[in-house]
């Protein structure tokens, strides 16, 4: 069974920086890692599938809109990757201040809308995630859709690289975990 490491996000250029499309910015920077090119299509799925030492991994981003990534899970399960606790979900987490990367095993989707559709169309809770700290805006009348969806700042893109690696080393561990070496 491979390993399955989803980055969330909306699909479109208009999304590309912005802070909701963390999740897919660290899958590019995974696939560049990995050697696994985000290139096959298959419906509302952009996907690569290579390998991690020596197991399948595939990489996978849901070509829906961030609330709907839950149509994702049929696929998964047509292509073999059916067991959510063999899934590494990567996305933004408002409650997390920027420049945090955390790790949470399972648990419920803290909000996260994306998350919350996955973990509902998996019917588990047991299903891994890398969150990437965006913060909360800074003034409390900001519309939070509006600030999910802006750019980061000039600072903060400067800061991604490291973020990007310290999430890398956590999927790291992730994978030795689960792959058992």
């Amino acid at each position: 069974m491979p390993l399955v490491i989803i980055g969330l996000g909306n699909p479109g250029p208009e999304y590309a920086g912005t802070r909701h499309n963390v999740g897919k910015m660290l899958l590019d920077y995974f696939s560049e890692k990995y050697g696994i090119p985000l290139e096959k299509k298959q419906g509302s799925v952009l996907f690569g599938d290579g390998a991690w030492r020596t197991h399948r991994l595939l990489l996978v981003f849901p070509l829906t809109f961030m609330n709907l990534s839950g149509k994702i899970v049929p696929w998964l399960k047509l292509k073999g990757a059916g067991d959510p606790s063999q899934w590494l979900l990567l996305h933004d987490d408002l409650d997390t201040p920027f420049g945090m990367v955390r790790f949470r095993e399972k648990g419920g989707s803290g909000g996260q809308r994306g998350v919350e559709s996955i973990l509902g169309a998996a019917g588990s809770k047991d299903i891994s995630r890398i969150k990437l700290g965006i913060g909360r805006p800074a003034f409390a009348d900001t519309n939070i859709s509006d600030y999910v969806l802006s750019p980061f700042s000039k600072e903060e893109k400067e800061r991604l690289p490291a973020l990007f690696e310290n999430a890398h080393a956590l999927a790291e561990k992730w994978l030795l975990a689960r792959s058992g070496h």
